[in-house]
């Protein structure tokens, strides 16, 4: 077992860490202004270009960066760093559009990959968050072989932005979960409300409606009644990517938080001084020192397609639960490290609090993902637990 980093992944990870660094400037900008204005947009998109960590999940043939899971996973660690969400301008288009057809990638995902449209992912609905069996978005055949689609989405990342959405919904009187590529343009949609989160995203998370959208047949993104593995698919990735990030983020807490305990004095010495201030910085370490090394583990065994579905399911579970409930811990001692300070929105580690916390909830929360694992021990044992073996 050999756990460097090998040249290629260094090189990602030192122009990962570029990016981040250029992108950070914007923190400030983004927090105090809910956002950025369109020339910071640009900036940041060609120099995401330049980079070449645009659509890091897309192949190369296609304009995408082609990275494997651990390389994506070291990328990811990195732009967890920023606040404001801004590691979000560093697109990955949704796993979802590698199944559009040859004329739906010619239309969506190739611009979306050359930084020139944006997707948004709608599947979330009043009813129907953690559990998305009680959708309600439907979408109606009609004479010429399309669809109408009705509903409510909650929670779209990104819909704010984007110019188009891939839209969950029950199709035909089967009531088949189904992904539908819609522009957002389209008429019978509308952005409803922008609610205003604990967090500050440089993108918004709107409402939209749905009220009898007519859809080509050709908008059907895979097959019908795909909608719901596609989706899961997609998940098990983001899950992954999620734990990447978060350990990015407790990482940059932590040192800011070394660095001002080195050199905040209290009592006539340095706090770092203080055994309490030593035993968090300590607890720190270990949260993110064992999340990393599992979090790398797992990406390493999806590149080597050792894991049949389930099993990586169930794992990219421990990744996100463990990861982000650890991360949390990690920013919430970092804040009390800050003490006063660290409750000013002007430092990182306050605005780290606030982002980190709904690493809990989306994607699957901290509940689903125990009853992924606690169902695939139940079902299958504690093979979830073993390395694969060499071939």
């Amino acid at each position: 077992m050999d756990f460097r980093l090998t040249a290629r992944q260094e090189e990602l990870r030192d122009s990962a860490r570029a990016l981040t660094d250029f992108i950070t400037k914007y923190e400030l900008d983004c927090e105090e202004n809910n956002g950025l204005p369109p020339q910071a947009h640009t900036e940041i998109r060609d120099a995401v270009l330049d980079s070449g960590l645009q659509a890091v999940n897309m192949p190369v043939e296609w304009g995408g960066a082609g990275l494997t899971i651990l390389e994506q996973v070291t990328v990811q660690a990195e732009l967890g760093r920023l606040t404001g969400a801004l590691w979000d301008m560093v697109w990955r288009p949704a796993n979802a559009l590698s199944f559009c057809t040859p004329e739906q990638r010619e239309r969506y995902l190739v611009p979306v990959i050359r930084g020139q449209r944006r997707d948004c992912y709608a599947v979330s609905e009043p009813e129907a968050g953690s559990d998305p069996q009680s959708l309600r978005t439907t979408a109606t055949r009609t004479g010429d072989g399309g669809w109408v689609l009705n509903g409510e989405k909650w929670f779209v990342t990104v819909g704010d932005h984007a110019d188009f959405m891939i839209v969950l919904a029950a199709a035909g009187e089967e009531r088949a979960p189904t992904l539908f590529l819609v522009d957002k343009d389209t008429p019978g949609i509308e952005m409803t409300r922008v609610p205003r989160w604990m967090h500050t995203f440089v993108y918004e998370h709107p409402e939209f409606t749905f009220t009898d959208v007519r859809l080509p047949a050709d908008a059907v993104l895979g097959e019908v009644g795909t909608g719901y593995d596609i989706t899961r698919s997609w998940f098990t990735e983001e899950r992954l990517m999620i734990a990447a990030r978060t350990i990015g983020a407790a990482e940059r807490a932590l040192e800011l938080a070394r660095d001002w305990a080195v050199e905040r004095r209290q009592f006539g010495s340095p706090i770092a001084d203080f055994q309490l201030i030593q035993g968090m910085l300590a607890d720190c370490a270990v949260d993110i020192a064992v999340n990393r090394a599992y979090t790398h583990q797992v990406a390493w065994e999806v590149d080597a397609g050792a894991l049949d579905r389930k099993t990586l399911h169930a794992k990219a579970a421990i990744a996100k639960l463990s990861a982000s409930e650890a991360s949390g811990r990690v920013i919430d001692r970092c804040l009390q490290i800050f003490g006063g300070r660290g409750y000013d929105r002007s430092y990182p580690v306050e605005r780290l609090y606030r982002e980190l916390r709904v690493d809990r909830i989306w994607e699957g929360t901290s509940e689903i993902q125990r009853l992924i694992i606690a169902g695939e021990l139940v079902k299958r044992g504690t093979g979830v637990l073993h390395m694969p073996s060499a071939v």
